[in-house]
């Protein structure tokens, strides 16, 4: 069986937890649970007819004072940038995020989550501002709440790091 390691990484309250929780268990809780450390979650997927075990770091989330674990990093095939599209400086740190994840772990493929697509009433970001963020890798809107976009995101990694010469940056 192949096993592949995913980093989640992000600043607090993007919804890193939520998204894994999501795909893994198909549940959402209201709840605001603050990752200490790293939390791994395994999920197998069907990838071509190749069962793929996706390993799922989530990583504590960033703030001013402290840094991704660059520790958690090293080893990963691939990582999810998880932004708060109704956050916009929450977007505005991926390109810094993935410059500290690519010292850390090579460079690795990457995508980026802008998750909470649910609350679009709240969007705080612009078509504009959406296509910017392609420069780091591609863009899923996601809503660990509702389940939008989640499956797909995950499915898609999972096919990058299987067929890695198809794949994001």
């Amino acid at each position: 069986m192949i096993q592949k390691k995913v980093c989640m990484v992000g600043v607090f309250g993007t919804g890193k937890t939520s998204l894994v929780q999501q795909f893994v268990q198909s549940k959402f809780s209201e709840k605001y649970h603050s990752s200490v450390g790293v939390k791994i979650d395994r999920k197998v997927v069907d990838v071509n007819g190749s069962a793929v075990t996706i390993v799922l770091w989530d990583l504590a989330g960033r703030d001013e004072h402290e840094d991704v674990g660059a520790s958690y990093l090293r080893g990963a095939h691939g990582v999810i940038y998880v932004a708060d599209g109704t956050r916009k400086e929450t977007c505005e740190q991926i390109a810094d995020l993935r410059r500290v994840a690519t010292a850390a772990a090579g460079p690795v493929p990457g995508l980026i989550a802008l998750n909470k697509c649910d609350l679009v009433g709240d969007w705080k970001l612009s078509q504009a501002d959406e296509e910017a963020l392609r420069a780091n890798g591609p863009v899923f809107r996601t809503s660990a709440k509702s389940g939008q976009g989640v499956e797909q995101m995950f499915l898609a990694m999972a096919r990058v790091l299987v067929a890695p010469t198809q794949g994001a940056r």
